[in-house]
């Protein structure tokens, strides 16, 4: 996949456990994990949002684009 998800990078500087933002963003932890693994093929911005407003950051902190990626 081109895109690389770097949310446990982001839940590592801020020390949160992903069960925590699972909580705090009123998602499963299954589907937070998911989404951290790279294995959804979309995110609504919704989701986005509020897991950037919950971890402080930009979404280009939690998203990467990657040409080389497979």
């Amino acid at each position: 996949m081109k895109i690389i998800v770097n949310l446990d990078v982001m839940l590592a500087r801020r020390k949160m456990k992903l069960k925590d933002l699972a909580a705090a963003i009123a998602i499963s932890e299954q589907n937070v994990s998911l989404i951290k693994t790279g294995k959804v093929k979309g995110i609504r911005f919704e989701t986005l949002a509020k897991i950037c407003e919950v971890l402080d950051c930009q979404p280009g902190d939690i998203l990467e684009f990657s040409p080389s990626a497979e």
